[in-house]
């Protein structure tokens, strides 16, 4: 899932020059502290730095309540503690509240919602750049949560894309949770509905509120 072919713009694609040093990072315990680094862009929504030290170990349950039907997702801050403390950070400050998903790709193999950004489009981000916890095994099958990223390793931050039939790109994009298949029920039909000719999805999917459960 990565940014769009300009400076900032996240979004999927089926490959991409990478730029930059190697980011591939091993995946840190829940007791690591985790560095968050201000990129020099005007964050989408004012925001703090996430706390360097997570919150939550574990498996943490989470509804996103869209327009389009609930979404239940399970993120795993046990071997993605940075990402998840990032996600849950944005999350508690409203980050995500009333906001479109901005990029839909319907035709196989890749066949993704991506959201995130407040201004819808696709170049939106909280301000910082967070680590990419990568073990270079990812894979993105149907029901996997994972982040946005530019061609530039590290350079994820607010958006997120969810995998709602298997699809094949490189291990290159973190992976941090998934979603259950009645979750994947729904993105299929607003998949099946297809796309305008600016990859934004047909059927419109707001978030409205994420809660911890």
């Amino acid at each position: 899932m990565l940014i769009r072919p300009a400076l900032a713009a996240l979004l999927l694609l089926p490959a991409l020059a990478s730029c930059g040093a190697d980011g591939t990072e091993e995946p840190k315990s829940d007791a690591e502290a985790c560095t968050y680094t201000k990129d020099g862009q005007e964050p989408a929504r004012d925001v703090k730095l996430p706390p360097g030290t997570p919150d939550h170990s574990g498996k943490v349950a989470v509804t996103m309540k869209t327009t389009v039907g609930d979404l239940h997702l399970s993120l795993d801050a046990k071997n993605k503690p940075c990402t998840v403390n990032s996600f849950l950070s944005l999350v508690k400050q409203d980050y995500y509240d009333k906001t479109g998903c901005h990029r839909i790709g319907h035709d196989a193999p890749y066949l993704f919602l991506q959201c995130g950004d407040p201004t819808f489009s696709g170049y939106g981000g909280p301000g910082y750049t967070i680590p990419d916890e990568l073990t270079g095994d990812e894979t993105y099958a149907a029901g996997t949560l994972a982040m946005a990223r530019t061609q530039s390793p590290n350079s994820g931050g607010s958006q997120f894309f969810m995998v709602y039939g298997n699809s094949t790109w490189p291990p290159d994009y973190a992976t941090f949770g998934t979603f259950d298949s009645s979750s994947i029920r729904i993105l299929q039909g607003v998949g099946a509905k297809g796309s305008d000719g600016n990859e934004h999805p047909n059927e419109k999917v707001d978030i409205t509120d994420i809660v911890v459960r």
